[in-house]
């Protein structure tokens, strides 16, 4: 908005003087144009804010959806729910994924974490425990169903009348992204808006970040540059599209829709150990003992705290019995 009328120009009457100029004239009518714009807009309804819905599959037994195969849904969930696994589990989400999600800089974003309904009542106990005070978190058990249509009703069903548009991202339970992931994606929408006003779709990326070994001796470390990895990549739609962001295969969206990438700053932690469902192609090559430097850019950055990390994994494994 213009500022405000000068009412020194004016007199009793709200008549013109009669000796000002034309230029004085002209100055005078844009402001009056501007202020009666501006009091047009505020009567307008302002529009709904943009949504922002992260999902994570925990140990969900889906029908499909892994890449290790089994041939019963009994043989998935004592596979998901052995106790060394889902120690294993706990610890990397306990000391990556909720620290992460709980401390974004913008909290204005649901994360739906979907599970088994017959996930064992002590692990979906420590789950509920531990994420208690995240607002954001809604922890949605579901039966067994192919895993796309589990994730894109959980999120449909999020979204109700979607009415406005929404920024979809998915996470693993075992990665991190960084404190200004949710407040980036908005941005990204922000400053491309005129960009993308005819896009049915478009994919937001940062592309920096680390691959990472925990341990009860620490973290190991490897900043890397990838290519449409899950973690720190997002999809926007438009209100009422009737598809997710578990419509589309992470690593081919750009072939999909427009896709905008940003390299810095660096943006997700991608955990590595013994029970990734991920093929060779991603394992790190690199690994180091985090320096000073990076141990404190990951409590800055990402509220991943070493000391932490080695509690965690040098505490006994707990049991579902």
């Amino acid at each position: 908005m213009g500022p405000d009328l000068d009412h020194s120009v004016l007199d009793q009457t709200g008549a013109l003087p009669p000796a000002m100029d034309g230029a004085r004239i002209g100055r005078v009518a844009c402001l009056v144009n501007s202020r009666s714009r501006c009091d047009a807009l505020r009567a307008q309804p302002k529009a709904l804010p943009m949504r922002a819905i992260g999902i994570c599959r925990f140990s969900y037994p889906a029908l499909g959806g892994f890449k290790r195969m089994h041939d019963t849904i009994e043989e998935r969930e004592a596979y998901l729910y052995d106790d060394a696994r889902m120690a294993l589990r706990f610890r990397h989400f306990e000391a990556l994924t909720l620290p992460s999600i709980a401390a974004q800089s913008d909290g204005d974003f649901t994360f739906l974490i979907i599970t088994g309904e017959s996930l064992p009542p002590p692990w979906r106990d420590r789950l509920h425990d531990i994420t208690a005070d995240v607002p954001q978190v809604r922890i949605i058990p579901c039966p067994p169903m192919r895993h796309r249509i589990a994730m894109q009703t959980a999120i449909k069903e999020e979204l109700g009348e979607d009415t406005t548009e929404s920024l979809q991202f998915r996470l693993d339970d075992d990665d991190a992204v960084g404190l200004g992931f949710v407040q980036g994606l908005r941005w990204f929408a922000r400053v491309t808006a005129k960009m993308r006003r005819k896009w049915r779709h478009v994919a937001f990326e940062y592309n920096r970040g680390y691959s990472v070994r925990l341990s009860a001796q620490g973290i190991e470390a490897e900043e890397v540059t990838t290519h449409f990895w899950a973690c720190g990549l997002a999809v926007l739609f438009r209100p009422g599209d009737p598809r997710t962001v578990m419509n589309f295969g992470h690593h081919k969206l750009h072939h999909e829709m427009p896709t905008l990438i940003n390299p810095a700053p660096p943006m997700y932690l991608r955990a590595h150990h013994g029970d990734n469902d991920t093929g060779e192609t991603q394992a790190p090559t690199g690994l180091a003992p985090l320096d000073a430097a990076t141990r404190a850019r990951f409590l800055r950055d990402f509220n991943v705290d070493e000391d932490r990390v080695k509690a965690l994994f040098a505490a006994p494994c707990a049991r579902a019995g």
